[in-house]
């Protein structure tokens, strides 16, 4: 068996413990813990004491700006429609018109 080398190692601890470095009985999770509980019919019950509410300041007067410059203009959401997509009501976004665009640009393999 190979073992790492000492400053390999200490790197290594470092970093987050996973399931395969763990024992047997190691779980993770996903750090979100439970809301309610389970009753023995099935049902779940939400117990709002363990429901996360956060308190959000008051933003009036705010002076921070979001992080996307205010001179870019928003994008249309408009799908060209013309001859080339008679029929496909995915119109663009159709993978019969994809693999026929990819076969004309790349040839048949």
């Amino acid at each position: 068996m190979f073992k790492p080398t000492a400053p390999l190692f200490r790197r290594l601890r470092r970093l987050a413990l996973t399931t395969k470095q763990a024992g047997k009985g190691y779980y993770k999770g996903t750090g979100s813990g439970s809301m309610g509980r389970h009753t023995k019919h099935g049902g779940y019950i939400i117990e709002y004491e363990k429901v996360r509410t956060y308190v959000v300041p008051d933003l009036d007067g705010f002076m921070l700006k979001p992080f996307v410059a205010s001179r870019i203009e928003k994008p249309r959401g408009e799908f060209p429609q013309g001859e080339e997509f008679q029929g496909d009501h995915l119109g663009p976004l159709s993978g019969r018109r994809y693999l026929s665009q990819w076969k004309s640009e790349n040839g048949i393999e």
